[in-house]
């Protein structure tokens, strides 16, 4: 995918989270919302490091380390969909690996312990403040609540919360994917 496919993959994806729509104008407005300068920024930041351009890749790490209050490590990697809902004082290890569709909520640090990161599925929520340390992993489907500390495996399709994160709810695999909400839920807004 290009990297302007996985930005309107991101846009999408966060227009349908805070607008539950994905025409042209819910876009447009996610433009200007918290956190979508860092969803970019990132985006840029991670192409190019595909390209070995070692001093542009630095520059949108530093940009975004400073202009956004968001530091994404510049090794990083995630898949389509993901959505930095509020940017401010997220802090993402550079060896972290994280799948599609991935929402962050504000205050989310997700860091190495001994070189070991975490590995985040698809599908996966995380609260604000929660913290996801060492080398986890957090399952499909999974939703971390705020300002929970995960420092253990968190299975598919549950709610983690608690310090430490515990399980307390499971869901349904099937209701939870929410990859498909987009393109199966017919876009129902009515004009004013």
């Amino acid at each position: 995918m290009t990297v302007f496919g996985l930005i309107l993959s991101d846009l999408r994806r966060k227009a349908y989270w805070c607008y539950e729509s994905t025409r042209a104008r819910a876009i447009v407005k996610v433009l200007l919302t918290d956190g979508t300068a860092a969803m970019i920024c990132y985006r840029l930041m991670q192409w190019a490091g595909r390209w070995h351009l070692v001093p542009l890749e630095m520059f949108f790490n530093k940009w975004n380390a400073v202009f956004c209050n968001c530091i994404i490590g510049r090794g990083a990697q995630f898949g389509p969909g993901f959505v930095l809902i509020h940017s401010t004082g997220v802090v993402i290890n550079g060896t972290v690996r994280g799948g599609t569709n991935v929402s962050i909520e504000h205050q989310v640090t997700i860091g190495a312990e001994r070189r070991q990161s975490p590995a985040i599925g698809n599908d996966v929520f995380l609260g604000a403040g929660s913290k996801i340390i060492g080398s986890v992993s957090i399952g499909d489907g999974a939703r971390v609540g705020a300002n929970a500390v995960v420092v253990h495996d968190v299975p598919p399709h549950t709610t983690v919360v608690g310090i430490p994160a515990k399980v307390v709810r499971t869901r349904e695999a099937a209701a939870t994917n929410p990859s498909l909400e987009p393109e199966l839920k017919p876009d129902v807004t009515t004009k004013r």
